[in-house]
């Protein structure tokens, strides 16, 4: 190859087009090589890359959204769509829910006198290191499954301690059944409590790991921390007595590793609130 020789004249001798071109030339050149720094550290999908390491748990609120049936279901109306009289596009809307509906948190004062509400836990409790138990072999074939301390202590020898302030996520795998009425929750009538099947916390699981783990908050992905067919809720009792949230509704939980992973929990901050909706994530190591 035939070496090329480039001339260049000092910047105060060059004619004013010569320097426009110069002063173009030298951006391309120290922006080419900020780019071609960048891109090792950033990669080239690097925005694609970020979701990868962040799984959305939370499933969206709209006309399909799954509540309890003697709650109030998700009603979004719009207020104004469309351009204004002045021209620009405008967008407002009024929702009303009930608090426990869809992917939401409850407080602990949800079933315990004198204890916090939603906007009295402290974030800490809300953020931390989270572990995936999955008990689908358990409860897939029956929908009446009382998750037990046994399971806890099973998983525990196979995958170590549940460490202090975990954040534990159950993974019955009901979320496939989302949003069938009849199939999430046993029933498609409203206001049929008596016909609910779905798994959840028995006593002695709550006990096990509010008392004896000391974790931060716990999570399922079923419509409640007790299962379908609980008439005294005792695992909710025995949660907000300790002073431990519950996340329920949760999506994607088959898509998080057993370890490895932080929880971000951020439920509306609603004052006295025995519950709010939960926009709630995990965050890949």
């Amino acid at each position: 190859m035939t070496p090329q020789i480039f001339f260049m004249l000092p910047a105060n001798k060059m004619p004013p087009l010569m320097k426009q071109v110069h002063a173009r030339n030298y951006r391309r050149i120290f922006f080419g090589l900020l780019f071609s720094a960048l891109v090792p550290i950033l990669g080239p999908n690097s925005s694609a890359q970020a979701e990868k390491r962040i799984i959305d748990l939370t499933h969206p609120f709209d006309e399909t959204t799954l509540y309890w049936p003697t709650n109030k279901s998700f009603h979004l109306d719009s207020a104004h769509r469309g351009r204004t009289e002045k021209g620009y596009w405008y967008e407002s809307n009024d929702y009303s829910a009930s608090e426990h509906g869809g992917t939401h948190l409850d407080a602990p004062a949800h079933f315990a006198e004198n204890r916090w509400h939603v906007d009295d836990i402290p974030l800490d409790r809300l953020i931390g290191p989270g572990v995936v138990v999955d008990l689908r072999f358990k409860t897939m074939p029956n929908p009446d499954y009382l998750i037990r301390a046994e399971d806890f202590h099973e998983w525990e020898h196979q995958f170590g301690t549940i460490l202090e302030n975990s954040i534990v996520l159950v993974l019955t795998g009901w979320d496939q059944y989302w949003p069938s009425k009849k199939d999430y929750l046993g029933t498609d009538l409203p206001g049929d409590v008596e016909h609910l099947h779905f798994p959840g916390f028995s006593e002695d699981a709550a006990r096990f790991l509010a008392r004896d783990r000391k974790v931060s908050a716990v999570g399922l992905d079923t419509p409640s921390l007790d299962y379908g067919q609980s008439k005294d809720f005792k695992a909710h009792r025995v949660f907000g007595e300790a002073n431990v949230p519950g996340f329920e509704n949760l999506h994607q939980l088959g898509a998080l590793p057993t370890r490895g992973f932080r929880v971000i929990a951020l439920p509306m901050k609603i004052g006295k609130g025995s519950g709010a909706p939960l926009r709630i994530v995990a965050e890949l190591d």
